[in-house]
């Protein structure tokens, strides 16, 4: 994912950014062919990739700088450490230590935000996998009455709250040294307990009292619009009190239809969010920070192998970013 810059300005309001693994494929080009400059990058999740390790960042930031795309964000925070992080087991500690090590080598590569979660034992969760939409597209939804809670899983409220205060205590003060950003994303699906699993980022009020655990300007959101609309909040009021509360790090651009317990993903021009006034609003609102398409539809002629990440709905989504930020930019 990335900036495109339609003109020379050095500083672009917004960047549309794609997610890129770090395995060179299609999808680089494709965003270098659409005009992105800029990357939302997943470190790579094997033993063989040291977080603390500076050479192997290097080693990464230069295959994607060596084929024009410079990464900015970080997503999500590695999950073999954020894991014992979230549960507040006995790895914990040696987990954020490699959390703080990392800041200083994104701060040297200028990869100023990491985008953090706080989902334990179950991240981004959907139901179904193939729901046909527009023209049989197939997209992911979410139906509770669906959802089978694993056994054995359980987590407090009380208990994620004092996990999050913790690792936030441990990271900040370093995270302001280093100048970089953590984002918090919210719960997706944003409801308060699947089974004994509590979740605790699930609506705007737990956002704000999340973000007020340690007072600092490093601290704020992923603005995942369709994350917030599910929740049943007034997204043009959650994104401007957050935005001009000086929160606002960074834009997940992508739509819903239904509600948190009811739901399916969608086109980005086919759900219930006027997505032009977003635009526009984020605009108004003085916010030049990276945004990224999410999850798209798998469309004709693809497999459906990682739902909500193929590639041809990508290039109409980007494309139509592009065209509301330019409308918004010319006044239109």
């Amino acid at each position: 994912g990335a900036h495109h810059h339609l003109h020379s300005s050095p500083t672009r309001r917004s960047s549309d950014l794609d997610y890129l693994l770090c395995e060179k494929n299609i999808q680089w080009q494709y965003a270098r062919q659409l005009g992105i400059e800029h990357a939302v990058i997943r470190l790579p999740e094997d033993d063989r990739f040291d977080v603390t390790d500076p050479s192997h960042w290097q080693s990464i930031y230069d295959r994607f700088t060596a084929s024009g795309l410079k990464p900015v964000v970080i997503e999500p925070m590695p999950n073999a450490l954020h894991d014992h992080i979230k549960l507040g087991d006995s790895q914990r500690d040696a987990c954020i230590d490699k959390v703080i090590r990392m800041l200083p080598i994104m701060e040297k590569l200028d990869i100023r935000t990491i985008c953090v979660n706080f989902m334990a034992h179950i991240g981004w969760l959907r139901t179904a996998h193939g729901i046909p939409e527009r023209g049989g597209a197939l997209v992911t939804g979410f139906r509770l009455e669906d959802f089978q809670a694993p056994a054995g899983l359980a987590i407090t409220e009380d208990a994620l709250w004092a996990n999050l205060a913790y690792f936030l205590k441990a990271v900040m003060p370093h995270a302001e040294k280093h100048q970089i950003q953590i984002a918090l994303h919210p719960d997706d699906p944003p409801i308060a307990r699947l089974g004994n699993i509590s979740r605790i980022l699930v609506s705007l009020t737990n956002i704000q009292q999340a973000i007020n655990l340690v007072p600092s300007d490093c601290l704020g959101v992923t603005f995942c619009q369709a994350t917030y609309a599910a929740m049943g909040e007034d997204i043009v009021q959650a994104a401007t009190n957050l935005a001009q509360a000086g929160k606002i790090f960074f834009i997940h651009f992508r739509d819903i239809r239904g509600d948190k317990t009811d739901f399916h993903e969608t086109f980005h021009d086919n759900g219930q969010t006027d997505m032009a006034r977003m635009v526009r609003l984020y605009h108004d609102l003085g916010l030049t920070v990276p945004v990224r398409v999410d999850h798209v539809p798998t469309m004709a002629g693809e497999t459906n192998q990682t739902p909500g990440y193929a590639t041809v709905g990508r290039l109409f989504a980007i494309g139509y970013l592009k065209g509301l930020m330019d409308a918004v930019e010319l006044g239109m």
